[in-house]
């Protein structure tokens, strides 16, 4: 399962992230998100855990507790959302009567 983690203090680590879920069992990854221009923490991050029970449980113990005082939310991961790649063209139209003036 994979678990989304909000609300992280930005001094929250990978290596933090993933001990605070492996009290729960096994953790196949742990990652805080970081910003690619700064490389600082974005404050969320994402822990995937094989099992599916041991994950829910953690999800329950674990949304709603304070680390460095900071009050974390925890869920289940939803799947990402489709972006426009940017690719896609755009159309635009400039003000007629602005152009007809010249």
């Amino acid at each position: 399962m994979n678990i989304y983690v909000s609300n992280l203090s930005f001094n929250v680590t990978d290596d933090d992230l993933e001990g605070f879920f492996a009290e729960y069992g096994e953790v196949s990854s742990a990652r805080v998100i970081t910003d690619k221009f700064t490389g600082k923490s974005r404050g969320f991050g994402f822990v995937e855990m094989p099992n599916d029970e041991a994950a829910r449980k953690a999800i329950a113990e674990l949304d709603g507790g304070r680390v460095e005082g900071r009050e974390i939310k925890v869920a289940e991961a939803r799947p990402r959302e489709e972006r426009g790649g940017g690719n896609e063209k755009r159309s635009f139209s400039r003000n007629n009567s602005y152009n007809n003036r010249y």
